[in-house]
């Protein structure tokens, strides 16, 4: 009966991910060998991966590291498409690739990272343990990117601040409350951007918000427009070690007078990791 594969993982500052596998001593490492990584397909987290073609898997040689020890290294100029990544390990032996199971992750040096502010486009694989506890790894891609940082839900509006890669701020430059579903305006505020590394921050006023609400419940995805007339960057929170953060950052939601009873506002993250506003409250009757 095969054993369970476990692989260590070892992050670098610069976004590459090192992987080290125990295998039983005696196993031979054949030229084909490799550690393999295959974009999830479905929606849930059942381990099946759906028919791939050349973007959605990637094969890493796996080479002796010591007695009884295997490794294989994604470096960081290797693109992953965004999304969630199942980890196989091919032994070169003939049989299917084995999924793999986490082991001792080291993700310190993902903690409080900081790239150059004039990045191109920032590359963030996370490790972690899918429902079935087995290793995937979470993917981004983005460029440019608008950092999230501290967030403040005052009694006057939600202040967001925060660091823009990949862009230069310009005239005109403001954030964008943008609602889900087409057909309607986005709600927008002034952007201030300090200092050469462009940290920015806004602050979103509730009343807008609560004057434009249509439906019982609303979401509004936050984005900044560094300058008049450049292309939308989205706001998310990437650079640390944890691959979902709705689960582990939680905001309150402020009551908010409103005509058809009172609503509640507040930000959260997504599935994806990217910032956006809840709005909940009664549903509105049409008159």
């Amino acid at each position: 009966m095969p054993v369970d594969l476990k692989a260590d993982c070892i992050a670098d500052s610069a976004g590459g991910l090192t992987f080290d596998l125990d295998v039983p001593h005696g196993t031979g490492t054949p030229w084909s060998a490799a550690l393999v990584l295959r974009l999830r397909g479905g929606a849930d987290e059942t381990g099946a991966v759906a028919d791939n073609d050349a973007d959605d898997e990637v094969r890493l040689p796996l080479g002796p590291n010591g007695p009884g020890r295997l490794r294989a290294v994604l470096p960081s100029t290797v693109a992953l498409a965004e999304g969630r990544w199942h980890a196989y390990a091919d032994l070169g032996d003939g049989a299917d690739p084995r999924r793999l199971l986490p082991g001792v992750n080291d993700l310190r040096s993902l903690v409080d990272r900081r790239p150059l502010a004039g990045i191109g486009r920032l590359g963030v694989r996370i490790p972690y343990a899918t429902k079935l506890g087995n290793l995937a790894l979470r993917s981004w891609l983005r460029g440019p990117h608008a950092e999230a940082g501290d967030i403040l839900v005052a009694p006057e509006g939600i202040t967001v601040t925060g660091r823009l890669y990949g862009a230069v701020p310009g005239a005109g430059a403001r954030a964008e409350a943008r609602p889900r579903g087409a057909g309607r305006d986005p709600v927008a505020v002034p952007l201030t951007v300090d200092g050469p590394d462009f940290h920015f921050h806004f602050t979103l006023p509730y009343g807008e918000l609560a004057a434009r609400r249509q439906h019982g419940n609303e979401h509004w995805d936050l984005w900044l427009r560094p300058a008049e007339g450049a292309p939308r960057v989205r706001i998310a929170r990437l650079l640390d070690d944890v691959p979902e953060k709705e689960q582990v950052f939680s905001y309150p939601a402020r009551p908010v007078p409103a005509p058809g009873g009172e609503l509640r506002i507040g930000p959260y993250y997504t599935l994806d990791n990217d910032l956006a506003v809840r709005v909940t409250g009664p549903a509105v009757r049409d008159t």
